[in-house]
């Protein structure tokens, strides 16, 4: 098959740790494609995402590579056998490749921890809220591409009703709470569907009130997906120019050590649902 033209941050992911792994054993890449009996320009592509790799080459490479991990290897080794589509392919070039990434990283992730300032989720977006945050894109979107936005943001929430959804852990700013997309109804309406969703037990919602003061990560859009290792997690950052993912162990201990201050300043998740309802109240 040809390489692939553009991979997933999911499949560079597992490029990315395979090249990791023959780098500490000192191998070369030429030592790798004779493992494998293929061409030495394979290894590359492999070790960037661009071509696939069958859980089997997995193991031999991370086994004559001498990984003691044996968690890790059981952990790529499934990457490498995925196959299934998922939900968010029919979208494939019609948006920008890192919306999907973000809806791929969602549906693999044991546990999410969201801390936002401004916005609240976008996986738990009503049609409504996310018409009116997209519409203040600069530029202008036409119609038709804000809608397939919209349609992909609101699908996304489709993980919490899987038969195992991830665990996650929301930790929201009251800016983000007071922020009126769409008006005091639309408003009204996305808060009390973030309180009906907070009833799920695998949803923790914690909110920061204004008067916690300053705190780490003020201003700042973070998800962080917990993997079936931690060596696999994996950290998304919101900007103007689209999606960032980070997944180095110096920045992933940094926005652990974020999403743990922005925890200890939160209300409890009582006192944050009575916090909600407040607003909801005042609107």
């Amino acid at each position: 098959m040809p390489p692939r033209s553009t991979p997933t941050a999911r499949q560079r992911r597992l490029g990315a740790e395979l090249r990791k792994m023959r780098i500490a054993a000192g191998m070369t890449t030429e030592f790798a494609a004779a493992l494998l009996d293929v061409p030495r320009t394979n290894v590359p592509n492999m070790e960037s995402g661009r071509s696939g790799i069958s859980p089997e080459r997995v193991r031999t490479l991370a086994g004559n590579y001498g990984c003691p991990d044996q968690q890790l290897v059981d952990a790529l080794a499934s990457m490498a056998a995925e196959r299934e589509k998922g939900w968010w392919e029919p979208y494939r070039g019609r948006l920008p490749a890192g919306f999907l990434d973000i809806a791929e990283m969602e549906w693999h992730a044991r546990r999410l921890r969201i801390g936002l300032s401004v916005h609240l989720p976008g996986i738990l977006s009503l049609e409504d809220y996310a018409l009116a945050v997209f519409e203040q894109g600069i530029p202008r979107l036409a119609k038709a591409d804000i809608d397939v936005r919209v349609a992909h943001r609101v699908a996304r929430r489709r993980v919490l009703d899987r038969a195992d959804p991830p665990h996650m852990d929301l930790i929201l700013h009251e800016a983000a709470l007071r922020m009126q997309f769409g008006g005091a109804a639309v408003a009204r309406k996305q808060l009390s569907f973030l309180l009906e969703a907070s009833d799920r037990d695998n949803v923790r919602l914690s909110v920061i009130p204004f008067s916690a003061g300053g705190f780490p990560g003020a201003g700042q859009s973070v998800t962080y997906a917990e993997a079936s290792v931690p060596q696999l997690d994996a950290v998304q950052l919101d900007s103007s120019h689209g999606p960032e993912f980070i997944d180095s162990e110096m920045q992933l201990r940094k926005y652990r050590a974020v999403l743990d201050a922005m925890r200890a300043l939160a209300l409890t998740p009582a006192a944050s649902r009575d916090f909600v309802h407040t607003i909801i109240n005042d609107l």
